[in-house]
């Protein structure tokens, strides 16, 4: 791990990642964790920052991973991609696939960012495995956290998010998000000031993505109340279950459920 020049962002951004570890128990003493890199500004900012000297957490080790859904038919970005983690020392597992392809043909069409990610994470628990990695983890933050949310219940018809920290095959992986208190807006700002090379999403539905729409119409919403975001945030925290519907309503309703089954947005699309 190495030192990186002190600025407000960066102390800002480094007090924040490890809060969200110490609360979520995200880091132990002897950890090898496997950092997915998309090449995106959050995933490089993630790598960059868990790559410094920690003041709470104990020490751990890093390995990025890089799983190219196929996209760039030139492998310019897996290039750019491997000369950085090459020019800053990084231990690094590539590969090439076609995975981003099959995920938008016509067999997989109805959802295809669910299935995208879920064969990406497949194969990163899959190299995690490999290299003895017991920890994966991935950069989304709270922009994220909260646009699941709203996903989830709008089209998954069910109450839930993305987990700070989760546990796989009875604990032995967990997916941490060490992102999780900070807003994306400063990760981008950080990557920014650090000039990272920051490859582009080549996702045909990337900018049409029912992410995006949930994004668009919080972006809306804020403007007539910028706590928006924040007060769905927070109100994960503070859930009123003698509030909230039973099963008995469910179980009135079973027919409408029987229809079509509904999708679960877990991961970023």
């Amino acid at each position: 791990m190495t030192d990186r020049k002190r600025t407000k962002l960066y102390l800002h951004l480094k007090k924040w990642l490890e809060k969200a570890a110490i609360d979520y128990d995200m880091i132990q003493e002897g950890d090898k964790v496997l950092v997915g890199v998309s090449g995106g500004f959050d995933s490089l900012a993630l790598l960059d920052l868990l790559n410094t000297s920690m003041i709470f957490l104990p020490s751990f080790s890093i390995m990025a991973v890089n799983i190219d859904p196929g996209f760039d038919e030139t492998h310019g970005d897996y290039d750019t991609l491997k000369n950085y983690f090459e020019g800053n020392g990084y231990d690094y597992v590539m590969e090439k696939t076609d995975i981003g392809i099959r995920t938008h043909s016509d067999w997989a069409k109805k959802n295809p960012c669910f299935l995208c990610s879920r064969l990406r994470r497949k194969r990163i628990v899959e190299i995690a495995e490999k290299h003895g990695c017991n920890k994966i983890v991935f950069a989304h933050h709270k922009d994220d956290i909260i646009e699941t949310l709203l996903l989830n219940i709008f089209y998954a018809r069910e109450i839930s998010t993305m987990m700070p920290n989760q546990s796989l095959f009875n604990g032995k992986f967990h997916i941490i998000r060490p992102f999780a208190y900070i807003r994306e807006d400063l990760i981008k700002k950080y990557a920014k000031e650090k000039n990272f090379p920051v490859i582009e999403n080549r996702c045909p539905t990337a900018k049409v993505s029912k992410r995006k729409y949930i994004k668009d119409i919080l972006d809306e919403l804020e403007k007539d109340n910028k706590n928006v975001r924040e007060n769905i945030f927070r109100s994960m925290s503070h859930v009123k279950l003698d509030y909230l519907l039973t099963s008995g309503y469910k179980k009135s309703n079973a027919h409408e459920y029987e229809q079509d089954e509904p999708f679960r947005f877990v991961e970023k699309g």
